[in-house]
């Protein structure tokens, strides 16, 4: 449905950032959260990595397999490297540079987003060979019961892999969606890169496909509660995009399974593919109705304003989900509403929630909100994010930041590195720049204490999904 004017759509969005909380500094949030992303690290790291606390780890991950799988991301605050939810960083990371590249730009952020992107994608070029991809490094359980530096560490690095014989479409699929987004980003500079990255993609998407099932090795940490068929979905549409073939379109039309979903995480990505085929959508191609339906349903479902409404939320208004990272669901809504209120600007298109219509400038004020409030503008008074803003976390749940430079923590039994650094009530010594933690409960309490994870463990996924809304934040508050 056609609405109103372009210029007038200017002029809400131009009143949206002229309005109150213009005091968040968007892009010096946007460089610390990239400077988190740094210290999640794994392998020989560059002369020019930022968190100088940080040091080289885990070099000789893969020997136990007699392969080279040093590098990639740590997850969160532990020392594992675990494949399913580093994809979906790598995939979000790379969804804000092709939607947010002149933003990124503008920022002067987009190299270092591009950096991020590769040192993943390095990773996953290594761990993809012939049919099989190593989808875990390190043992969970052996790693959790130790409080020590990554670059002191003596725990186990334990390899698992998926192949024919032990399928796991959910991280096949996710692997392929992040190399199929990432070739996009390369191709304009880097061909030869990009074409190794989409060639990987291909094939990752095939064994997903031909070797369905659901790999449960990554349980109870990252068990896939949905299935791999969102995955499928997912890849297959960042693998069109990438190539503009048919094959992948048809797979979208005839094969896909999608379903009307209110949450978007490294767990559930149909409202993300649902999203990116509404523009298709909205450039000509009306059969793909069902898809931007979906997509709709999606923001009915989350916005408080809407008939649909599902979505918990804080008594400030932020999304809450679940406990445990819920900031990930804060993150990928406001990715979502961020990009869908582009396609609608795009289009001049507004969103049906029964009686009641949302356009492009209620998207992005919803998005902005759920920002503003990670960043401090909220009851608390506090910001989420580490080293940003007024009353900022100091105990994040995190192994590296927790423990001095310079003590070596491999002689420390493991009993005893819980004593020594993790139950202690003082700041980290390393401050986790620009990590979003996991945020307040259901009623916006937040305890900052390091033992308390719920709270204060941060993830890679949380932080790539704020990535591009900040550089549109960002970009738009410079424009003022």
């Amino acid at each position: 449905m056609y609405v109103g004017k372009p210029s007038a759509i200017v002029v809400v969005w131009l009143a949206l950032f002229q309005g109150l909380h213009a005091h968040l500094d968007y892009k010096d949030a946007l460089t610390k959260s990239l400077i988190f992303l740094e210290a999640q690290r794994s392998g020989k790291l560059p002369p020019n990595h930022r968190p100088k606390w940080r040091g080289d780890s885990a070099l000789d991950d893969g020997k136990l397999a007699n392969v080279d799988l040093s590098g990639g991301y740590y997850d969160a605050g532990d020392n594992v490297k675990y494949g399913l939810p580093m994809a979906f960083t790598v995939t979000t990371l790379a969804w804000a540079a092709i939607q947010y590249q002149s933003e990124l730009k503008a920022t002067g952020e987009l190299q270092n987003v591009i950096d991020g992107i590769k040192w993943g994608t390095d990773y996953f070029l290594k761990a993809s060979r012939k049919k099989t991809l190593y989808v875990q490094v390190g043992d969970p359980n052996a790693d959790h019961q130790c409080w020590v530096r990554p670059e002191d560490m003596k725990t186990p690095r334990t390899v698992l892999k998926i192949d024919e014989n032990t399928p796991g479409s959910e991280i096949a699929g996710e692997t392929s969606a992040a190399m199929a987004a990432a070739s996009i980003v390369f191709r304009s500079f880097d061909r030869a890169y990009a074409r190794r990255l989409l060639n990987k993609a291909k094939l990752l998407f095939q064994m997903a496909k031909l070797h369905k099932g659901t790999y449960d090795g990554e349980c109870p940490f990252y068990c896939s509660f949905s299935g791999y068929n969102d995955e499928l979905f997912w890849a297959a549409t960042w693998l069109y995009k990438a190539t503009k073939r048919p094959e992948y379109l048809t797979y979208i039309h005839e094969e896909a399974i999608t379903a009307t979903v209110a949450e978007f995480s490294w767990d559930l990505k149909y409202a993300g593919a649902q999203i990116l085929v509404s523009k298709m959508f909205f450039e000509g191609d009306k059969t793909l109705e069902n898809f931007k339906n979906q997509a709709d349903s999606f923001i009915c479902s989350n916005i408080p304003e809407s008939p649909y409404a599902q979505v918990k939320t804080t008594p400030s208004g932020m999304i809450h989900l679940r406990d445990g990272a819920n900031t990930q669901y804060v993150t990928g809504a406001a990715l979502l509403f961020s990009v869908y209120s582009d396609f609608l600007a795009e289009h001049n298109q507004k969103v049906e929630c029964s009686n009641k219509q949302f356009d492009s400038t209620h998207l992005m004020a919803f998005a902005k909100k759920q920002i503003d409030l990670l960043l401090g503008d909220n009851p608390n008074g506090r910001s989420y994010m580490v080293g940003f803003g007024q009353n900022a976390p100091t105990q994040a749940h995190h192994r590296g930041a927790s423990i001095p430079v310079g003590t070596d923590s491999s002689n420390v039994n493991c009993p005893m590195s819980f004593v020594y650094w993790y139950n202690k009530d003082v700041p980290n010594p390393n401050e986790l720049t620009g990590a979003i933690l996991g945020g307040p409960d259901i009623n916006d309490q937040f305890h900052d204490k390091r033992w308390e994870s719920v709270f204060t463990e941060p993830c890679t996924y949380v932080n790539s999904q704020a990535v591009g809304v900040l550089a549109k934040l960002a970009t738009k508050s410079i424009a003022r």
